[in-house]
């Protein structure tokens, strides 16, 4: 796979916009993989709030889904979402550290990244639920959603995650993990997981994820349709 910038040393270098909050797990993902490629400095963070209904003139101006991370990396190049906008890093990077071109190692990676995300995605959709309030909460999907939760945790559990250095799949899964942290720790998924746990708090030792660590987005209570 060619970098971007083959035969273009002024494109490797230009300077790129990241649409972002402090408290998204996806725009964390990317910052991790900027932080481990040597790339974090190429990249200006303009502060984006979003929601579901909550719609940023600014951010819809290069996104039409009206979501975060998105990326404005060169002229008109616009990039979303997380997976696409890393591996891009990864490619302008060029040595293939993120995704990695042995199958033996890349298909792997490919598939924790959707756990990961898919992980944070189900958290996500749980926590909306939560916030729904009385009278709007469905409980199936509750139910549904904590169930995914758990099976994934489980799943994870399983895994050999031990590595030399992260991978995108490692990088999915530690945001992922960092998050149900971060909103839900009611969960108190560590004492299940003692395997799981052990890893995230080893990782979560790499400068790309101590440097990037979520932080509440706004200081007052937020209702549905602000959350970001």
């Amino acid at each position: 796979m060619s970098s971007p910038a083959s035969g273009d040393e002024s494109v490797s270098r230009a300077p790129m916009k990241l649409h972002w909050s402090p408290s998204s797990p996806f725009v964390r993902k990317v910052l991790i993989v900027a932080h481990e490629l040597g790339l974090v400095d190429r990249i200006a963070c303009e502060r984006a709030v979003v929601g579901p209904a909550r719609l940023n003139p600014d951010v819809m101006g290069d996104n039409p889904l009206n979501k975060i991370p998105t990326l404005v990396a060169q002229g008109s190049l616009v990039l979303f979402d997380s997976r696409v906008i890393c591996e891009y890093l990864d490619d302008l990077d060029g040595r293939g550290l993120m995704f990695p071109r042995d199958p033996a190692r890349r298909w792997p990676a490919l598939r924790r990244q959707a756990l990961g995300d898919g992980l944070t995605e189900t958290a996500v959709l749980l926590r909306d639920e939560h916030w729904r309030g009385d009278g709007h909460r469905s409980a199936t999907h509750l139910l549904a959603y904590r169930e995914k939760v758990r099976a994934c945790l489980a799943a994870l559990e399983a895994e050999d995650l031990a590595a030399e250095r992260p991978d995108i799949g490692h990088v999915a899964i530690a945001c992922a993990l960092s998050y149900l942290d971060f909103r839900m720790a009611e969960i108190g998924w560590r004492e299940a997981h003692p395997r799981l746990a052990a890893w995230e708090s080893a990782i979560a030792e790499r400068p790309s994820l101590a440097l990037t660590l979520p932080v509440e987005a706004n200081k007052r209570s937020l209702s549905f349709y602000e959350m970001e």
